[in-house]
């Protein structure tokens, strides 16, 4: 593997370890533990050492460079297919992932539910990794037999240069909505980190574009292939959906063939993503048809529309934790109401607090009841997150419960016959971040453990 390391707790005897700057941290500040746990150079910016030392003025720089010079021609044959978007992303890469394996083309998946290929699943600290550990995953999946790697692709690490140096033979943007306002301060400086992607291709440079979201014409690129899918104006049309409480039945037009397809997830946003998945997939040379046969094999990640039936209810778990993630899954939701709609939601703490009253008000107008609570409160106070939240709520058809269990709990009571509970916004994590200690906690075991 990689014999360059930035983290010296991972510093064996002999190792090179880089000192790299970052928003929290400076590597420059653990070089003598990594000298002390093995490592026979140093790379950094200032110092003098007992042991080799390289001073450069940019270490960042040097490492991207050392790994692209070093590593990336071992992994560069692999396909690599990239997805970027507010949401989405996880969803069509986990459905692409699937498909190839099932096609017997093995992938390798990154993204926010961790790092996968044949039997094997690590967790992740960010979507995106950092550009050496992005290298080490490639290396790690061409050595056990990938031919693809499929990763989401954030924004923060399309910013920061996290993918230094990679080439992407398909690239696809689901949609893009108001996120991360609190790094990306504006909507344009949002779309122009999103927009990177597109400049990363190579080969027949294929991209797929979602051509029924806003600011979708800003990702098509003159010099790539640009696949547009649409319900209007497309080269994939929708002709037809039909919603079921488990499943979603799709008429499409594509190339002058009509196909029809029924997927195991619900939601009209997850009918983008199939078809997503699936134009990426045909446009590696798979048959259409075939794509079509193992749809029914697939499904979406956890706590994504993850229901769970109680007597004549319908309880669904969902990481929507964005203005128009909220909206799409409660617009999901009224496609079978029968009964009320219980919407259970929160707000991350130390993030973009401009979307808070409006993910307020878009659950008090989409729900019949809403349950205010928290979600990641991290070192932000709980009531002020309430509190912003709060400032979109303009009826009377709200509580305020804190405690997230007791908030869940709450919901389940109130169900009567034929309703829905939609608890939002961490979907398959399985932890809180209060204060900066992650406690274990999962809606779905807290669901799970109730309804017993």
């Amino acid at each position: 593997m990689i014999d360059i390391k930035t983290n010296s707790r991972k510093v064996k005897e002999g190792d090179t370890f880089i000192a790299i700057k970052n928003v929290n941290t400076d590597g420059h500040d653990f070089i003598e533990d990594a000298i002390k746990n093995g490592a026979k150079k140093i790379i950094c910016e200032k110092g003098n050492y007992p042991v080799e030392t390289v001073i450069v003025p940019d270490t960042k720089k040097y490492l991207n460079e050392y790994l692209y010079e070093n590593y990336y021609p071992k992994f560069k044959d692999m396909k690599l297919i990239g997805v970027t978007g507010t949401n989405g992303k996880t969803t069509t890469c986990y459905l692409i992932f699937q498909l190839l394996n099932k096609l017997n083309i093995k992938c390798a998946y990154i993204g926010t539910i961790g790092f996968y290929y044949n039997d094997v699943k690590k967790t992740l600290n960010n979507t995106t990794p950092d550009t050496d550990l992005l290298y080490e995953m490639f290396l790690e999946a061409k050595e056990n037999g990938c031919e693809c790697v499929v990763m989401e692709v954030s924004s923060h690490a399309l910013d920061k240069n996290r993918i230094y140096g990679l080439e992407f033979d398909e690239v696809a943007f689901t949609n893009l909505t108001q996120d991360h306002l609190d790094y990306h301060k504006t909507i344009d400086n949002y779309i122009k980190a999103k927009q990177i992607l597109f400049e990363k291709t190579r080969n027949d440079k294929i991209a797929i574009i979602n051509g029924d979201v806003e600011f979708h014409e800003k990702f098509i690129n003159k010099n790539n292939k640009n696949i547009i899918i649409s319900d209007t104006k497309g080269d994939l049309l929708i002709k037809d959906m039909k919603f079921n409480i488990n499943s979603t039945d799709i008429k499409f037009s594509y190339n002058n063939n009509d196909y029809e397809v029924t997927t195991n997830m619900v939601g009209r946003y997850n009918v983008y993503n199939y078809l997503t998945s699936l134009l990426l997939i045909e446009n590696l040379g798979v048959d259409i048809n075939k794509i079509i046969d193992i749809t029914k094999e697939i499904k979406a990640p956890d706590g994504r529309m993850e229901c769970i039936h109680y007597n004549n209810n319908s309880i669904f778990i969902d990481y929507a934790h964005t203005p128009d993630a909220v909206l799409n899954v409660l617009n999901s939701a009224k496609e079978y109401k029968k009964g009320k709609i219980i919407t259970i939601i929160g707000c991350g703490g130390d993030r973009d607090r401009t979307k808070r009253p409006i993910m307020g008000n878009i659950a008090e107008e989409n729900s019949d009841f809403v349950i205010l609570t928290n979600d990641n409160p991290r070192t932000e106070d709980e009531k002020q997150i309430m509190n912003d939240i709060l400032e979109g709520i303009k009826k009377d058809n709200h509580i305020v419960i804190h405690d997230r269990k007791e908030a869940i709990e709450k919901g389940i009571d109130m169900l009567n016959k034929n309703d829905i509970l939609m608890i939002l916004g961490k979907g398959h994590e399985d932890y809180q971040i209060i204060g900066t200690e992650k406690i274990h906690f999962s809606d779905k075991e807290v669901v799970e453990n109730y309804i017993k």
